[in-house]
Parts: structure tokens; C-alpha cells; sequence
């Protein structure tokens, strides 16, 4: 049996890439007498932009968007490393606000093989053992004739703020309560009924977003009797602590090591259950159990289609209207827009490829294929403090793929009854 733990894969993946990519920047670097002079031609050449006295921004390749922190020697002022940005959070004791109970691929966080039960072991550990607190927004302002500004009260608004650091999150309205780190723990915890082993937690975008998940005690099981690919599942909860939306709980076959999750994509199955930021939200947890409990029966109705699909022969031609039809060309596309589908259908007809040699020439190899780019490979444009690395986790996280993935699931099912 074949059993699938998509974060153990994305690590190995991601540390090759990486020790790839350190080592043809080493070489580089080590063919230059001046590491300040490589820097400056990499950005004379257009493979990096600089965006701040010291870091860069790539800007081809597959970590385009990823940006560089250099660190210089306190005594020489040379160049002394180059170091790729993971988009964590760092605590208020200069560690990584990240604990896992596996490495993660960039190799940072507090790490506690095979995990703990201690719910304020793993705030500390995660980086995330404070509180938000709730304050009136206040303004100065001067009228004409004035000799001084008076301080003023915007009414209906409040800002949400780090007791720890005083940080200002977001700016909230009169209903908001901040739900609490260790409430969200509380929370899960509740809701299983059970003992709980922690598989991850930390923060992201200075605590404006926090995560933790837990492990399903049962995994799914792809093809039983064939592929036999088994898949790890977890319910993972998000947290946003500016405003900007409700905190989460879903069932995902990725544990969170850096804002990376992946949901089931079948039919109109609820794999998520909100949490809106009020007062007695965490009351309702006969709720949120019927909900999840419903979308962990729904994984067992997954696994039965995900094998309907690894029994299903997918030739090569019919792989390629999948892709169009998911990706649909108007007639009076450009050139421009024509060959950026060129690329993507020769990039999923190598993945499917791939895939074929483990799981066969099938539909599910065909559905591993799509999400897979979708999570890793499609391009992604980073917002103005994010890389696109980050970018594509943050999209992950919040689902922006779901519709597609559920189209191609669709489409890829409907082979199964020609």
C-alpha cells in the first residue's frame, strides 16, 4: 500500500528544489571574486529586481516572485549569505512562529517529532501565545480658526490590536470579537471529543492570520485493491485576527507548515465549516460537528470516485480537451494569450506523464496532474508584501483554485460513465 502524505512529498520537493537552487547559486557565486558583483549582475541581467537595501525579488525561473534577504559580515560589510524569505511570522523571542510536528521544507520552526497534546506548549512553540484586544479608532483633527487639534472618536469603529506588541491588525465595527488563539485550540479540541496530538500552528502577515491543525485518526484509501494510495487527512482551523474574514475549519489532506492547504474537490461537498467573529461564535459546536462529520463521510464518497477514477483509462488526446475545456481559448486570442496555452498544456501533458508512471494512464492521474499544477506551478501574481511562493500557499489556503478543481473532477467523472 501506497500511502500519500502530500506534505512529506511537497518537503521532499521543495528541499531538492532548494539545494538545486543553492547549489547553482554557490557556483555562480563562487566564480565571482566580488559576491556583490554577482548580485549586481543579476540584476543587471533582469533575473532580480532590488526592492530594499538588502533584498531582491526574482523575477524568472520557477521561484519568480521569491524574494532574497542578504546578510552582510558586521565586520567587512561583504556579502555573507542569501536567504529565501518563507513569508512566517517571527516571534517576540527572534524565533520562526512556526511549530510542526514534522520538518517543514524550508527547514524553520520549533519541531517536536511526532507531535504534542499541550495546548500552551504549542502557543509558545507556534509563536502565537498572545491575545487581541479591541480598541476605539481615534483621529486628530484641526478646524479652521483652531489653535490646536482636538483627539476624536470614530463611532462603529475599532481597531484590533497585538497585546503583546501593541501592533494595530485591522480595523473592525462594533460587532466584532476577536476569537482567541487559545480559544481556536479549545475549539478543536472540543469538537473531536478525543485526545489531540498538534500537528502545526503559527502565524503569518504579522499575526494577522494564524493557523493549527490536527490529524484525523483514519485515513482514505485510494484503490484499495490496486494503486492502494492512501492519503493522510487533517482538520486544520485559520484564524484572521484584521477583519478581513472568518476564521475557518476545514478537513485537508495538507497539514499547515507555511499557509499551504489543499481541500477535497467534489461536487458541493462542504468541506469547510466559518466562524464569524461574535460573541458565542465557538458556542456552536453541535453545529460545526454535524458539518465536519458530514464532509468526513463525504471523504469516504471521494475515495470511492477518486477509484472510479483510477479505473478509468485516459488516453493522451482526451487528456488535452480535459485541459481545454477547463481552460477554455476564444477564437480571436492573440498570439500572446495562444502561446501561454501552449505552455500550460505542454507543462500538464509532462505532469500527466509523470503521474502515469505511478498511478497509471487514468483519470486520476489526470486530477493529480491538474491540481497539482494548480497548486504549484500555475503562475501566481504576489501582492505588493508577498512573494509569489506565499501567494500561491495564501491561495491555497483560502481556496481560490476550489471552483476549478471541482470542474475538472466533474469533467474527469463524466468519462466514467461513457
Amino acid at each position: 500500500m501506497t500511502i500519500t502524505d502530500v506534505n512529506a512529498a511537497f518537503a521532499t520537493e521543495k528541499t531538492t528544489q532548494l539545494a538545486d537552487r543553492r547549489a547553482r547559486r554557490d557556483a555562480a557565486i563562487q566564480r565571482e571574486t566580488n559576491k556583490a558583483a554577482w548580485i549586481a549582475g543579476e540584476v543587471a541581467s533582469g533575473r532580480m529586481v532590488q526592492i530594499a537595501p538588502d533584498r531582491y525579488r526574482v523575477t524568472s525561473g520557477w521561484d519568480r516572485g521569491e524574494t532574497f534577504t542578504v546578510r552582510r559580515d558586521l565586520a567587512t560589510g561583504q556579502i555573507a549569505e542569501i536567504v529565501a524569505n518563507h513569508g512566517l511570522d517571527i516571534a517576540a523571542d527572534g524565533t520562526v512562529a512556526l511549530y510542526s510536528a514534522v520538518p517543514a521544507w524550508h527547514g524553520l520552526g520549533q519541531i517536536i517529532p511526532g507531535g504534542i497534546d499541550n495546548i500552551d506548549e504549542v502557543l509558545r512553540l507556534g509563536g502565537i501565545d498572545w491575545e487581541v484586544a479591541r480598541r476605539e479608532v481615534r483621529y486628530s483633527f484641526m478646524l479652521d480658526g483652531e489653535e490646536r487639534p482636538t483627539l476624536r472618536t470614530a463611532p462603529g469603529h475599532h481597531v484590533t490590536v497585538r497585546e503583546d506588541t501593541g501592533e494595530a491588525l485591522g480595523v473592525v465595527g462594533n460587532k466584532y470579537t476577536p476569537i482567541q488563539n487559545r480559544k481556536l485550540f479549545e475549539f478543536l479540541e472540543d469538537l473531536v471529543r478525543q485526545g489531540v496530538v498538534w500537528e502545526s500552528a503559527g502565524s503569518l502577515r504579522g499575526g494577522r492570520r494564524v493557523f493549527v491543525s490536527m490529524r484525523v485518526p483514519e485515513n482514505i484509501v485510494i484503490d484499495a485493491g490496486g494503486i492502494a494510495d492512501e492519503v493522510t487527512l487533517f482538520i486544520a482551523a485559520m484564524n484572521s485576527h484584521d477583519g478581513s474574514s472568518r476564521a475557518e475549519t476545514v478537513v485537508t489532506p495538507w497539514r499547515p507548515i507555511c499557509a499551504n492547504t489543499e481541500r477535497f474537490a467534489v461536487r458541493d461537498a462542504v468541506t469547510r465549516w466559518g466562524i464569524r467573529h461574535t460573541a458565542g461564535a465557538l458556542d456552536r459546536l453541535e453545529e460545526a460537528r454535524r458539518s465536519l462529520g458530514l464532509t468526513l463521510r463525504y471523504g469516504e464518497a471521494w475515495a470511492a470516485e477518486e477509484t472510479a477514477l483510477a479505473h478509468t483509462a485516459l488516453a493522451i488526446d482526451e487528456f488535452h480537451r480535459v485541459i481545454t475545456d477547463l481552460w477554455p481559448i476564444e477564437e480571436d486570442a492573440n498570439d500572446r494569450v495562444r502561446g501561454i496555452a501552449t505552455r500550460r498544456t505542454e507543462r500538464l501533458d509532462a505532469m500527466f506523464r509523470s503521474e502515469a508512471e505511478r498511478l497509471g494512464r487514468t483519470s486520476y492521474a489526470a486530477e493529480r496532474s491538474v491540481t497539482d499544477y494548480l497548486d504549484h506551478v500555475a503562475p501566481r501574481r504576489p501582492g505588493r508584501t508577498m512573494t509569489e511562493e506565499i501567494a500561491r500557499a495564501t491561495a491555497l489556503l483560502e481556496g481560490s483554485d476550489d471552483d476549478l478543481k471541482s470542474k475538472a473532477h466533474k469533467r474527469l467523472m463524466l468519462l466514467i460513465r461513457r
